[in-house]
Order: structure tokens, then C-alpha cells, then sequence
């Protein structure tokens, strides 16, 4: 049996204070989520610049499965923590039907927004990879 190789993720961090975009592409799964989480971690760990808003955009995402939905609920857990609202920017319908059957898309979020990040932002950095291997 053949199939595709899975779309490579990536994350695209873009810090302009007060809030932080992180654009997700390809699969985010047990393989990617903690790097997805690390990425936000480090950046809501930073006391000198308070992050309000955490904005992920979905709009590259290919595949979510129940581990990458984990690691939504732990960043949101990290952002409201640091009292930081939570967006799930540009979902595809993957990413819309499992937030609908697990019914956490009113927990997780606020509204979902459709324009693309900042015009001009600085880039705090990108990382790629296919997650740890297990």
C-alpha cells in the first residue's frame, strides 16, 4: 500500500508585542505537538515583553489528530495562565470537525479571525522539522 509522505510542519513565530502569531503548517500529531507547545512556552515565558493575545494560524494545517488537539488545550492552558486569550485563526475543516465533535472550540478560543497575521512584524524565528522521532 502506498501513500503520500506526511506535509513537513513547520511553525512560523512571529512576536509583535502585545501579541504573539504562530502560523502551524502540516500535520500537528504526537509527533509535532510538543514542538508547538515548546515554541509558545518559551516565548509566554519571557516576563519583559507580556504577551495579551497567543494567535495560531491554521490556515497550512493538513492533518490534526487527538495528540495535536492535546497540545491545543496545553497552550491554552499556558496562555490563560499568563492571562492570554487563546485564537484559532484560519481553521481548515479538519481542524473545525474535531473541535466540533470533542466540543472544545468555546473553551479554547476566541473568535477566529480570517485576515492573515501582521503586515509588517519582526520574525522571532521558524522551526521545521517532522517533530522528535519516537
Amino acid at each position: 500500500m502506498t501513500g503520500h509522505p506526511p506535509a513537513e510542519f513547520a511553525l512560523r513565530v512571529v512576536r509583535e508585542p502585545p501579541s504573539l502569531y504562530v502560523r502551524v503548517s502540516g500535520e500537528l500529531d504526537h509527533d509535532t505537538g510538543d514542538d508547538l507547545v515548546a515554541a509558545v512556552t518559551g516565548i509566554l515565558a519571557d516576563d519583559a515583553e507580556p504577551v495579551d493575545d497567543v494567535r495560531l494560524d491554521f490556515g497550512a494545517l493538513t492533518h490534526i489528530d487527538a495528540s495535536g488537539l492535546a497540545a491545543l488545550l496545553l497552550v491554552h492552558r499556558l496562555a490563560a495562565a499568563r492571562g492570554a486569550v487563546l485564537y484559532l485563526d484560519n481553521r481548515p475543516d479538519v481542524l473545525e470537525r474535531l473541535l466540533h465533535v470533542t466540543n472544545v472550540l468555546d473553551h479554547l478560543t476566541g473568535p477566529a479571525e480570517t485576515a492573515p497575521g501582521p503586515a509588517e512584524a519582526r520574525e522571532d524565528g521558524e522551526v521545521t522539522g517532522t517533530g522528535s522521532s519516537g
